[in-house]
């Protein structure tokens, strides 16, 4: 039985010329220009069947293979050893003295497509970060070293920079406009094979991936393998309309399931990095996560569409348009909210500074209101921490109230500890050591209250527990 794992498409994935040996990367580890040519690639054979050679001949040419070495720190045969160790002396007598970390050399291979004449390449960010030397390659067989004029780990989108002119472009398109089922082609270095082209069609649209939020990724059928990072996906008109970053495997290899940055994100992500070398992102200052339908119903909610709130920072700028633990986030600048994703991205896509006007869901009625944005912290997301697992729900429990010591230490004026669960409580997913702080956003003093409460929920009830450092709500199911 093999585990599902989502890998990206790492720089560690390097061809051994020669013999075609190759070396075998981990890869378990896991986010306007001049055209090449103003006619539309024909895309369309004798036989009905799509023929990419003209998007392969148009195109090609601004696709480029990109080398990167980094250098790694890596512990030395006794690091870590106590000087009174006996191997200790042992090592510094044998091995040239005290041992010392050793510096080593990884290369890698990825791919990347060039978006303007002078030179600039978008690639993945995690193809070029953290490299101390990168190559690109073009299909003419010339070489050069490239900056790294920015990356953006959240979204895998990273600039480089070549010195070079009147070199061909990519013609970018609009993934937006992109249908499910429609053919789409990718050009890479597959495994370090140059200028390699896989084809196959979109299988879906706005794919949320695991701890990805910022990115609603295309997932298509294309052959994608470590080496395609960060090359491009064209369509039937030879126009990019998304970055190859992400492939879902159990083996480290390809098995159908392949995702790609919309070209919209990426173009978004270029601009900013050009010009300022990073991304400035809003930040509301939540932690929300998703409706199930026992929550939905308890908040007296007809779909499970939106992103529930279950934590404000103090002073951020929820707080300060009045959002409040409890409320649900409908819609964002007239966008629906269909999922926590939604809100993240519409955070994130904002300038720090600017005002998001909300839809929100307070009390049992809706209500609109302006956020002004905060700016986020580097590698911060923007509305929230990663939204929590939504648990199952039902309920029996065993409880005390806090301690004043246990009341300061999490930032709560009261609440209720779970010593014990069984049943009901168990299969709900709440676990000892819990804390309840509300019910249906009443806030709970004393086991007496929460008796009180309990009679008058109908069906189940929205429970706001703190756990560790998070507060979720938990929907209990009554009877």
């Amino acid at each position: 039985m093999f585990k599902k794992t989502f890998i990206t498409l790492t720089v560690a994935a390097v061809a051994a010329i020669g013999a075609l040996a190759f070396w075998q990367g981990d890869f378990s580890s896991i986010k306007s220009s001049h055209a090449v040519s103003s006619q539309p690639a024909v895309l369309q054979s004798g036989r009905g069947l799509p023929d990419f050679t003209a998007l392969v001949e148009q195109a090609g040419p601004a696709v480029v293979n990109i080398s990167v070495v980094q250098k790694l720190r890596t512990a030395g045969p006794a690091a870590g050893l106590n000087p009174d160790d006996p191997f200790y002396e042992f090592f510094r007598r044998f091995q040239g003295g005290a041992p010392q970390p050793r510096e080593e050399q990884q290369q890698g291979v990825g791919s990347g497509f060039i978006v303007s004449a002078d030179g600039l390449v978008l690639t993945n960010a995690h193809v070029v970060a953290d490299a101390s030397e990168v190559t690109v390659k073009l299909t003419d067989k010339r070489e050069f070293k490239a900056r790294v004029l920015g990356v953006d780990r959240r979204t895998d989108v990273a600039l480089i920079k070549i010195d070079a002119r009147d070199l061909p472009t990519v013609r970018v398109g609009n993934s937006s406009q992109v249908k499910v089922g429609e053919w789409v082609a990718a050009i890479g270095s597959p495994f370090g094979f140059e200028n390699s082209v896989t084809a196959g069609i979109v299988s879906a649209k706005a794919r949320v991936l695991p701890d990805e939020n910022f990115v609603p990724f295309l997932q298509t059928d294309v052959a994608i393998n470590p080496g395609n990072s960060g090359g491009p996906l064209f369509n039937m008109n030879g126009e990019v309309v998304g970055i190859n970053s992400q492939i879902y495997s159990r083996t480290g290899g390809y098995m159908g399931l392949s995702f790609a940055i919309p070209i919209e994100v990426a173009m978004k992500v270029k601009d900013d990095l050009q010009k300022y070398g990073k991304v400035s992102r809003g930040r509301l200052g939540v932690n929300i996560q998703p409706l199930s339908k026992d929550l939905a119903d308890s908040f007296g909610l007809k779909t499970t569409q939106g992103a529930l709130v279950s934590a404000v920072e103090p002073n951020s700028a929820a707080a300060r348009a009045g959002i409040e633990a409890g409320d649900v986030v409908l819609a964002a600048n007239d966008q629906a909210i269909d999922q926590p994703a939604d809100l993240v991205r519409a955070v994130g896509d904002a300038k720090p500074g600017a005002g998001l006007k909300l839809k929100v869901w307070h009390q049992g009625a809706a209500r609109e209101l302006v956020a002004r944005l905060g700016e986020a912290a580097p590698e911060q997301a923007a509305a929230n921490d990663e939204p929590p697992a939504q648990p199952s729900a039902k309920l029996g429990l065993s409880l005390r109230p806090l301690t004043g010591d246990e009341k300061q230490q999490i930032g709560a004026r009261s609440g209720l500890v779970v010593e014990d669960v069984s049943g009901p409580a168990a299969a709900a997913g709440i676990v000892p050591g819990d804390v309840i702080l509300a019910v249906n956003n009443q806030p709970v003093n004393s086991i007496a209250e929460l008796r009180r409460l309990l009679p008058h929920a109908k069906g189940s009830v929205a429970m706001l527990v703190q756990r560790e450092n998070q507060r979720i709500y938990i929907p209990v199911r009554i009877g």
